[in-house]
């Protein structure tokens, strides 16, 4: 397990293949592609299934998806969130790691970089 501080220092960036807009408001939506075997045989037979799931991040998922650019260490996200939304996004390195490992983890939209 790693310690606070080797966390802290991890740096991730948007993995190649993550399709998104970031729109005029800084709000990040993503776009999923949907090619599962069940719904692609669903299509031929003609039902209406998008090709891509849209997921619009709110306000604060979206500065933090736009500063994963594999420049930025965590601490350096969670100090510009604080900067920026101040008493808002407390208690914020707790919310923070839970996000980043959520879409490290299980969506797979982020990379680590050593």
């Amino acid at each position: 397990m790693k310690t606070n501080e080797e966390v802290l220092n991890l740096r991730f960036k948007i993995c190649e293949n993550v399709d998104y807009f970031i729109d005029d408001n800084g709000i990040v939506t993503l776009f999923e592609k949907q090619d599962h075997k069940v719904q692609n045989i669903l299509r031929k037979l003609k039902f209406k299934i998008p090709m891509y799931k849209k997921i619009e991040l709110d306000e604060y998922c979206s500065s933090v998806f736009i500063l994963l650019n594999g420049k930025n260490t965590v601490e350096e996200i969670g100090e510009n969130l604080e900067l920026k939304y101040g008493q808002k996004v407390h208690p914020l390195y707790e919310r923070l790691l839970l996000f980043i490992n959520h879409i490290y983890t299980d969506c797979k939209y982020v990379e680590i970089i050593n």
